[in-house]
């Protein structure tokens, strides 16, 4: 976590992060106070400054907070510890960070900021959580619908941090070109290994880093290199090096990324015992309980290749055999005479024990003398025992017993085995070392496949929900890139509320068609605030290269996107909820550009309603002037009768629909005014009593009557504009039960990618032949057959989404498993959970439709024993009603 630093410039506020960790340090300035905000109620960090320029505000008075700006922040920094500091405040919050973890002063900080030139604004506070973006109770998270559920850390936070924080045009558009291209790919993809970059640098600095975090960054090299390697992913792999370097601020060469990642990999890969290498067994002894082996050994086992601890498990290896040797000679006697001697009930017991607590071997049993003493067996080895003792030479026990051989044998052993451990401890540090030296490519590594797994996760989750790319207008921040024609223009087709899912059609769809302002009007419950939301959400989702809920959309590259909603008053700085309402107001008006996007809800609701209205039309003359983007949504109706000056204002209602003489919502955008509020049909539904709303009705009409008359409800208003929520067919796609099991070859990779390509050929061949003779029948389109692998640590790639997949398990237990499915990646996810399962390999191929997928994976079921392969579910062949026909495959060679 950072350390964080605050003050006041010309140009705003400014934010100051010190990661000690990293030895890095970023700054961010001309913030808005609600971006501040944002920043500080998302960032977790060890301490925080505030700068003395932060005590003088704008109206000069040096009590923080006692007018106008500086309110919300003080509000939010009251309630957290904090110390202030003075002087320049990027040198002096180094020097504070110096003295805090005592770091000498010749310890120097990278400067990580990246530029935010042609960068849109940071989210302010209200806009964040008001969509969800910082989740809030009671507003739909748009986090969570932007990502599987199955996706947490690291992933969720970039995708977080980016919404925040949108990009900068090229960077946007280079994320999207990236989905674009996941989403199209066909290839199986990496599992994405996770490392928190902070993480790994402290484990390395410390030289703290155990085996197991060596094989983690192994494995985050090597994933690397296997995008690297496939041309598919290979594209992906460059497109992800600008991203990666905005959140991190490095700028490493793509060839110096992959020659780099190719060394450390070596380097770990030399040194560190990998998962599948088994040359360190445990010792094992049959006088010897094995549990005494398998703590005292299992420390420092299977961490280093036995090749650089060869003298150290050698010597150990001696001792061990060293102790079962004096083991059987001294206890080995005692315990068969008394077998041999003791009454089957009642007599004497003894054996030969681990003591966990002493990390010791000894003899258990009670005093043991035989009747005879005529130099019987075991006599000499009875009397050289001796009561047991602990390590502070106390007695252990009645019933515990050792000898002097034994224990001598114990004390070599453990010295082995410290000898042994050192050393592998020595190895680990000097490869923490090593490492060191390449760490700027670790964290770059290592964050680019954060991003990979969350750009992947996101494409994933749009497809399945019907979200599509939208068109990025570059809006002239840029002089290279030539803008969308209409470039003050935002599009969005078949617009639908990010929180509810398009592919269940329980959505009402709507055009926003956006030129200039809207003046938004519309009845309570008629479905402004959630037009407000998704607008605000496809259009962050946009500026951020993400998909967005829509059929189609051409999304201007804005340089700011602020959404105002409903205000609670604040006690912390002593402000009633309009008091809040104008200072957001204030902020949005000053910060709003021809190239921003401003939407506001229900505006001036918080105060008199004549001076609210005048002061709501002014805002809208303001705003129309400045020339940007926006609705401005608003139960005052006496605002159209303000004699404003504006230009591009248009007038815009949520639509409504007369049912039985009674007025009903239905949340479509049209053109038009609407007078009609619902108010008295909505407190009705929300339970106020029948008296108090014939009351209202009745003052009203006495007071109101005339108003009414005149002011009409526009006849555009009263037809039917909506087909209702079902705008889309439900579907729910039944996937097959879980099946397909696999082959696992006999451990070899060889045996594996024999029998693969084996049953590859199989399938190809089965199904070829069924897809003609459906094609013959005009039944089916024809298609090839493309069987696509999934090798142990990769997953399906997001084409699979929604597609009919048929695919084959290769079983550990050499049985194939056939199954069929519309989800492939859960049903992968499903049969690696399981037991034995978790190292399994697959084989799949798309089809167009679940039925002929059901057709081909009954055909495979019941075709492929003829071939010489064996199924776990062959009984499920019988269950189908198609695909048995018997296709004769004679003379037909399977070739591997």
């Amino acid at each position: 976590m950072p350390v964080v630093g605050i003050s006041r410039s010309a140009r705003g506020y400014c934010i100051n992060f010190v990661l000690e960790t990293m030895k890095t340090y970023s700054s961010e300035d001309g913030l808005t106070e609600e971006a501040l905000v944002a920043k500080l109620r998302t960032c977790r960090y060890h301490h925080l400054f505030l700068h003395t320029s932060l005590r003088n505000n704008f109206s000069g008075t040096c009590r923080w907070g006692e007018f106008g700006e500086g309110g919300l922040l003080w509000g939010e920094c009251s309630g957290r510890h904090f110390e202030w500091f003075e002087g320049n405040p990027v040198s002096e919050l180094l020097s504070k960070v110096k003295d805090l973890y005592g770091l000498d002063d010749e310890v120097t900080f990278r400067n990580v900021t990246v530029s935010s030139e042609n960068r849109p604004q940071p989210l302010s506070l209200g806009t964040a959580t008001q969509i969800g973006a910082i989740p809030t109770e009671g507003i739909p998270c748009l986090l969570k619908v932007l990502l599987p559920s199955n996706c947490s850390g690291l992933p969720v936070l970039y995708v977080r941090d980016l919404l925040l924080n949108p990009p900068p045009y090229d960077i946007s558009s280079t994320i999207q070109a990236t989905c674009r291209l996941m989403s199209s790919i066909t290839c199986s993809i990496p599992e994405f290994t996770c490392v928190s970059p902070a993480k790994l640098v402290k484990l390395l600095e410390l030289r703290e880093a155990n085996h197991i975090e060596f094989c983690r960054i192994k494995n985050v090299l090597d994933e690397i290199l296997h995008m690297h390697k496939h041309p598919e992913l290979g594209k992906i792999l460059k497109l992800l090096m600008d991203p990666t370097w905005v959140a991190t601020g490095l700028k490493i060469d793509f060839e110096t990324l992959v020659n780099e990642c190719e060394c450390a990999s070596d380097r770990i890969g030399e040194m560190i015992s990998l998962d599948g290498e088994h040359d360190q067994n445990l010792s094992s002894f049959p006088v010897v309980p094995s549990d005494f082996f398998e703590d005292m050994e299992c420390s420092w086992k299977g961490r280093i290749k036995r090749i650089h601890i060869e003298e150290a498990f050698a010597e150990v290896e001696k001792a061990a055999e060293a102790l079962s040797l004096a083991v059987t000679e001294d206890f080995m006697p005692i315990v068969s005479r008394i077998k041999a001697t003791t009454a089957p009930l009642g007599g004497p017991k003894g054996e030969i024990l681990y003591a966990r607590e002493h990390e010791a071997v000894w003899f258990k049993g009670k005093r043991f003398a035989p009747a005879v003493w005529a130099g019987t067996p075991g006599e000499e080895q009875i009397k050289q025992l001796k009561p047991a003792l602990d390590s502070k030479g106390r007695k252990v026990g009645e019933e515990w017993f050792t000898t002097m051989k034994v224990e001598d044998a114990l004390t070599r052993y453990h010295e082995a085995g410290a000898k042994a451990k050192t050393r592998v401890l020595e190895l680990l540090r000097e490869l923490s070392s090593d490492l060191q030296a390449k760490i700027n490519v670790l964290v770059f590594a290592s964050m680019l496949l954060v991003i990979a797994k969350a750009l992947f996760a996101h494409v994933s989750e749009g497809r399945r929900r019907k979200w599509v790319f939208p068109a990025l207008g570059e809006s002239s921040w840029s002089k290279n890139v030539k803008p969308l024609t209409g470039e003050n223009r935002m599009e969005i087709v078949g617009l639908s509320p990010y929180w509810l899912d398009v592919a269940e059609g329980s959505a009402v769809n709507n055009t926003v068609d956006m030129q200039s302002l809207f003046l938004l009007t519309g009845p309570n419950g008629g479905g402004k605030s959630s037009l407000l939301r998704s607008i605000c959400a496809a259009a962050l989702l946009g500026v951020c290269g993400f998909m967005v809920p829509a059929e189609s959309a051409s999304i201007p590259h804005f340089d700011s996107i602020m959404l105002h909603m409903k205000s609670y008053d604040s006690p912390a700085d002593g402000k009633s909820s309009f008091q809040v309402e104008m200072a957001e107001i204030r902020s949005i008006v000053s910060g709003a550009t021809k190239r921003s996007l401003v939407l506001v809800d229900e505006i001036c609701r918080g105060t008199e309603t004549a001076k609210g209205t005048c002061i709501a039309g002014s805002i809208v003359e303001t705003l129309d002037a400045i020339g940007c983007l926006g609705i401005i949504s608003t139960h005052l109706h006496g605002i159209f009768s303000l004699p404003l000056n504006t230009k591009n204002t248009v007038h815009k209602a949520m639509g409504t629909v007369y049912v039985d003489r009674q007025p009903k919502p239905t949340w479509k955008l049209m053109d038009g005014i609407c007078r009609e509020s619902l108010a008295f049909e909505t407190a009705k539904k929300e339970g106020i009593p029948e008296t108090i709303i014939e009351r209202a009705e009745g003052l009203y009409h006495s007071v109101y009557a005339k108003e009414v008359i005149r002011g009409k409800i526009d006849p555009k208003l009263e037809e039917f504009c909506s087909t209702g929520f079902n705008n889309f067919d439900r579907s729910h796609p039944q996937s097959s039960s879980a099946r397909v099991e696999a082959v696992d070859g006999t451990g070899s990779v060889n045996n594996m990618e024999v029998l693969q390509k084996e049953v590859e050929s199989a399938i190809t061949l089965i199904c070829q032949k069924k897809l003609i003779e459906l094609d013959n029948k005009k039944t089916s389109e024809l298609t090839d057959i493309q069987c696509v692998p999934i090798h142990v640590r990769e997953q399906p790639p997001p084409s699979t989404v929604g597609a009919s997949c048929v695919y084959v398990i290769f079983r550990p237990d050499r049985k194939l498993y056939v199954g069929q499915t519309d989800d492939l990646e859960g049903r992968v996810r499903t049969h690696r959970s399981k037991e034995g399962m978790q190292k399994a390999n697959f084989l799949y191929f798309t089809v167009p439709g679940k039925s002929l997928a059901c057709q081909l994976e009954t055909l495979l079921i019941n075709q492929l024993p003829n071939q010489g392969f064996h199924l776990s579910n062959v009984a499920d062949g019988k269950h189908r009603n198609f695909g048995t026909s018997n296709i004769s495959l004679e003379g037909v060679t399977v070739c591997p």
